[in-house]
C-alpha cells in the first residue's frame, strides 16, 4: 500500500497525471490504477476526476495526510536499520533559498566530516516551494526564511541574520560613503531577484516604506550568477546579503555598501519536519546545522570592523 500511497503525494503535488507518474518511475496507467485500488480499500472517492485531474476530494486530502506520516515513518524506519547496520550514510535532499546557497556548501562540509558516507541533493526554490516540499516528504531539510511565511509543524534551527548592502560598480556612486540608506537608492537602475522570492518581496517592502520616490528595478533574474554579471557591467546596482556577496564572482571594481535608516535583517536557518523520530539523516543534518551556527556567530560575513 505504501507505494500507492506515493502515488496519491506525487498527484497531489504535481497536479498532473502524466507527470505524477514520471516523478514516481511508473506509467501513467499504473499510477492511476494504483489510485482507484487505493480508493477500492478505502471505499471512498480520494480523486475529482474530470477530463483532467480536477483536486483531492475531502476524503482525499484527509488520506494524504497520513500518507505522508506513514510514508515518512516508513523511509525513517528504512534508513534506522541501515544506520544501525553501516553508520549514517545516504542522499541528504535539502533545498535552499537563492540568497542562502553558499551557506549549503559550508553545512554540507560540516556534515560530511562527521559522516563521509552522507552525500548530498540540493535543488534551488523560493521559501514557499521549501514549505511544500517539506510537507511532501520530497526533500529532507530546507534552509530558508525563518521570521517569514509560517512554519506550521517545522522544527527550525536559526543559521545567521540577513542583512542587506548595496552593491556597485559605478566608481562615482556614493564615492568615499562607508553606508548609504534606503531612501537614497530612488531612480538607481537596479537588478534584484525575481518577485516569487522572499529576498525580493523584503526589498520591496523596504523600498515602498523608505524611498523617497520610485525604486523599481529595472532588471529581474532569479539567478544570482546572473545578477553578478549584470552587477559587474557597471550599468546596474543591486541589493544582497553579505553571504552571498562574499560567495559569488564580482568584477574587482565592484564595491559594497551596507544599507542603513533602517538596518534591516532576518533570520535565516535549517527547517525540517518536527517528528519523531527523525530519521538518522535528518538527526545528523540538524546537528550539523547546530554546529555550522555556532561558527558562523563568530565569524559573520563582511564584518564591518
Amino acid at each position: 500500500m505504501l507505494d500507492k500511497f506515493e502515488f496519491l503525494i506525487a498527484l497531489a503535488r504535481e497536479r498532473h497525471f502524466r507527470r505524477a507518474a514520471e516523478a514516481c518511475g511508473v506509467t501513467q496507467p499504473t499510477l492511476s490504477a494504483g489510485i482507484r485500488a487505493l480508493e477500492e480499500t478505502l471505499g471512498a472517492a480520494l480523486v475529482n476526476r474530470g477530463s483532467r485531474y480536477i483536486g483531492l476530494t475531502p476524503e482525499g486530502e484527509r488520506v494524504l495526510e497520513w500518507a505522508r506520516r506513514m510514508t515518512g515513518d516508513a523511509r525513517a524506519m528504512r534508513q534506522e536499520v541501515e544506520a544501525l547496520k553501516r553508520g549514517v550514510a545516504g542522499v541528504i535532499r535539502l533545498a535552499c533559498i537563492p540568497t542562502a546557497l553558499p551557506v549549503v556548501a559550508r553545512l554540507c562540509t560540516t556534515l560530511t566530516r562527521q559522516h563521509p558516507g552522507v552525500s548530498f541533493s540540493i535543488q534551488s526554490t523560493s521559501s514557499k516551494g521549501i514549505l511544500s516540499l517539506l510537507q511532501d516528504f520530497a526533500v529532507d531539510g530546507g534552509i530558508t526564511y525563518l521570521d517569514g511565511d509560517p512554519l506550521p509543524q517545522m522544527a527550525v534551527t536559526a543559521l545567521y541574520h540577513e542583512a542587506y548592502r548595496l552593491v556597485t560598480a559605478d566608481a562615482g556612486l556614493f564615492a568615499g560613503r562607508r553606508t548609504v540608506s534606503w531612501a537614497e537608492l530612488s531612480g538607481l537602475p537596479l537588478c534584484l531577484f525575481t518577485p516569487d522570492m522572499q529576498n525580493r518581496r523584503i526589498v520591496d517592502q523596504i523600498l515602498a516604506e523608505h524611498a523617497v520616490g520610485p525604486a523599481a528595478p529595472s532588471t529581474e533574474t532569479n539567478s544570482s550568477l546572473v545578477m553578478a554579471a549584470l552587477v559587474s557591467s557597471g550599468r546596474w546596482s543591486s541589493i544582497m546579503p553579505p553571504v552571498l556577496i562574499e560567495a559569488i564572482a564580482l568584477d574587482p571594481s565592484v564595491r559594497s555598501m551596507p544599507l542603513v535608516e533602517p538596518a534591516v535583517t532576518h533570520s535565516v536557518g535549517l527547517v525540517v519536519a518536527d517528528r519523531e523520530p527523525m530519521t538518522p539523516l535528518v538527526r545528523a543534518l540538524a546537528a550539523a546545522a547546530r554546529k555550522l551556527a555556532a561558527e558562523m556567530a563568530k565569524t559573520p560575513p563582511l564584518s564591518e570592523p
